[in-house]
């Protein structure tokens, strides 16, 4: 099996490291052909084994099995354009964080071959050097708008995300991008605040070196790739907007009830909270 992969960062290279793996536990073969446009990456990739070959031309994976889009929302909707004489056979799976500006942006002539898959995973880490061959396992792989794919593509999707150790779940893109805002993007922005709350602080320093558990799981995801997340939020940006709202009208209550020493409906405030885990 040939697969190009382009973008080789975490979810990339963690994707090809996960495939190798289980292609190498059937003794079937498989090679890897890279495309990033940082030469840093490219090189690092050939060292960590994610990549068996690198191209600088994206015209050279137009026969591949499989394409995988590892990169930003908006250099996925450029790249399509890229692939409109694919290999009937090829299958492109996108990683986007957003899907409904992604999916109006196929080619109609490919539009069957491209499998809209957004894995519900990741780290604060990039680059190659963060690839983890576990990334993907036991996750939650969200596909979109499956019913415009046809079943050949479909299926080889499903078989990857499977071999990978996914659970798979199907949902339309408008509401994927509705509850991405809600479950992923706001939370980033909300810890991005919050690292920012206290860097604008006198003494951060000293603040810090009082920080548990609890702040550290917080600001976490505060190291991530500004490139990245300044995409998703410009893709999802109505969606974002809406999720920041409704958290800063949480945050306001909750700042009323601590102006006014009301510690009753504090508690009924936090109790609703509490909620949120016998869901999940």
């Amino acid at each position: 099996m040939k697969i190009g992969i382009i973008g080789l960062g975490l979810m990339g290279g963690s994707f090809a490291l996960a495939i190798k793996k289980e292609f190498k536990s059937r003794d079937e073969k498989i090679e890897i052909i890279g495309f990033d446009h940082n030469p840093q990456h490219c090189i690092e990739a050939l060292e960590l084994g994610i990549a068996d070959k690198i191209t600088d031309e994206i015209s050279d994976m137009l026969n591949l099995d499989l394409i995988i889009l590892a990169i930003p929302v908006g250099g996925i909707i450029k790249v399509v354009q890229e692939l409109k004489n694919i290999s009937p056979d090829t299958t492109i799976i996108d990683f986007g964080s957003t899907k409904e500006k992604i999916i109006k942006s196929i080619p109609p002539q490919i539009r069957k071959n491209f499998v809209a898959a957004h894995p519900m995973t990741g780290t604060e880490n990039f680059g190659p050097k963060a690839a983890d061959k576990k990334l993907y396992r036991g996750k939650v792989v969200v596909l979109c708008n499956t019913e415009e794919n046809s079943k050949e593509h479909l299926d080889k999707a499903k078989g990857i995300f499977q071999d990978l150790g996914m659970k798979i779940f199907y949902m339309d893109a408008k509401n994927h991008d509705i509850h991405a805002a809600y479950i992923s993007h706001m939370p980033h922005a909300v810890s991005f605040a919050l690292a920012n709350a206290v860097m604008s602080q006198q003494n951060p320093k000293d603040i810090l070196a009082m920080a548990g558990g609890g702040f550290r799981s917080m600001s976490r995801t505060a190291k991530s790739s500004p490139n990245m997340w300044v995409d998703i939020f410009k893709q999802n940006k109505e969606n974002l907007i809406d999720s920041v709202e409704c958290f800063i009208k949480e945050m306001q209550t909750f700042n009323e009830l601590t102006k006014n020493e009301d510690w009753e409906e504090m508690t009924k405030w936090i109790l609703k909270a509490n909620k949120l885990h016998e869901i999940l």
